[in-house]
């Protein structure tokens, strides 16, 4: 049976609005995704809550209902609670209708086989969260095989990352890795390493891509070392016709993975 909590003071409370902190989410494990949509995709690939927060308004919603019911027969704990709390744990103003607490999925690079996907995302030292989400969104809407994260990228784990994902945080699969761990994994198997850059005469449409295609997104503000872009097999740009000198990391990212896409997907190119 779902307990109720109505107290700001509530041990679990307090715990859960830690985990808005890097470094608690890194010491428990945890992490909190906000939103039926996100919750729901979740629960439709497999991952449930340790701990269900939902309001008494919401309770009889036709998607919270199950929620409610396979976090606890999965062995999580499902809390009915009030809007203000929510709001509190979440940080929003305006709480979605449930919230989650999971546990940290893994993002190991040895979990990743590259032969289940042409086209694979890379993004190095990424600082802004609703980037990286974008780009998680974009790896599932064009069915890449998953994201890798260079270095020091910005948690994928933060509330404003997951939400920005739209669940794509749960259904596509990442990996963290330093540059030198993701070089020897890289080169020790297939694989063609396209780099976004300023500093190439290479059209974007130009190239004839081969899978798997791993699509390189340097740092928002600086782009990718040099030492990194002497590594990649090929370089290439998106002209720009107007004042701005370079997209957004995160749209730079979709406009690529959508062309390399329809090129690998041209007969006679894989």
């Amino acid at each position: 049976m779902p307990r109720e909590i109505t107290a700001f003071s509530n041990p679990l409370v307090k715990r859960v609005r830690t985990l808005r902190d890097k470094k608690h989410r890194r010491d428990e494990g945890l992490f909190l995704a906000e939103g039926l949509r996100i919750l729901t995709e979740a629960r439709e690939v497999g991952h449930l809550p340790r701990y269900l927060f939902y309001t008494r308004a919401s309770a009889e919603h036709a998607l919270v209902r199950p929620l409610v019911a396979a976090c606890e027969a999965a062995g999580g704990e499902a809390v009915e609670t009030n809007a203000d709390i929510l709001s509190k744990l979440s940080g929003k103003d305006n709480p979605g209708a449930v919230l989650g607490v999971y546990d940290e999925l893994p993002a190991s690079l040895d979990r990743l086989d590259r032969n289940t996907a042409p086209l694979w995302l890379v993004a190095e030292r990424l600082r802004d969260p609703g980037n990286l989400g974008t780009i998680l969104r974009t790896a599932d809407a064009t069915g890449a095989g998953g994201v890798i994260l260079l270095d020091d990228c910005v948690d994928p784990f933060s509330v404003e990352a997951v939400r920005a994902s739209m669940g794509a945080i749960f259904t596509v699969p990442f990996a963290r890795a330093r540059w030198d761990e993701f070089r020897g994994w890289l080169r020790s198997g297939p694989g063609q390493l396209v780099g976004l850059s300023l500093d190439t005469q290479h059209d974007y449409r130009a190239p004839a891509y081969r899978a798997p295609t791993f699509l390189l997104t340097g740092n928002e503000a600086q782009g990718m070392p040099d030492f990194m872009a002497a590594e990649c097999d090929l370089l290439v740009k998106i002209p720009m016709r107007g004042k701005a000198d370079s997209l957004n990391a995160a749209v730079a990212t979709a406009v690529m993975a959508y062309t390399v896409l329809d090129r690998l997907e041209q007969p006679g190119t894989r």
